[in-house]
């Protein structure tokens, strides 16, 4: 058996449209023993991480006062545990497409989230 089919400790097991759920069981395993491997498989299951909206005060000198406004939370506002997330759902997206060959690559390569290919798959 080729090894680049069977799947090993370092790299997942290849995809193809007769070993779905082999191949999907497989990965999310291989998912789990990297590191950082809960977020990874997190991110396949259920999305990548969503920058909050962050509250900013209000500017009230203005002819109509603005109380509050928000902004899209910045990369000094996350926390580690954010950054974390947030490489684990690009490794997420990486551990996928290592095991996909040519021709399912091209079908899922618009899709900006390992749950979207994940979904597409």
């Amino acid at each position: 058996m080729r090894t680049d089919l069977a799947g090993s400790e370092s790299r997942p097991l290849i995809f193809n449209k007769e070993n779905y759920v082999p191949w999907s069981s497989h990965l999310l395993r291989y998912a789990k023993s990297k590191p950082n491997g809960k977020l990874i498989h997190n991110s396949i299951i259920n999305g990548p991480y969503v920058r909050r909206m962050i509250p900013e005060p209000g500017d009230t000198n203005w002819e109509v006062p603005v109380n509050e406004t928000f902004h899209v939370q910045t990369d000094d506002e996350l926390t580690e545990n954010e950054l974390k997330q947030i490489e684990a759902d690009d490794q997420a997206i990486q551990t996928i497409l290592l095991c996909l060959p040519e021709d399912i690559y091209t079908a899922v390569n618009s899709c900006e989230t390992a749950q979207e290919i994940w979904l597409r798959v």
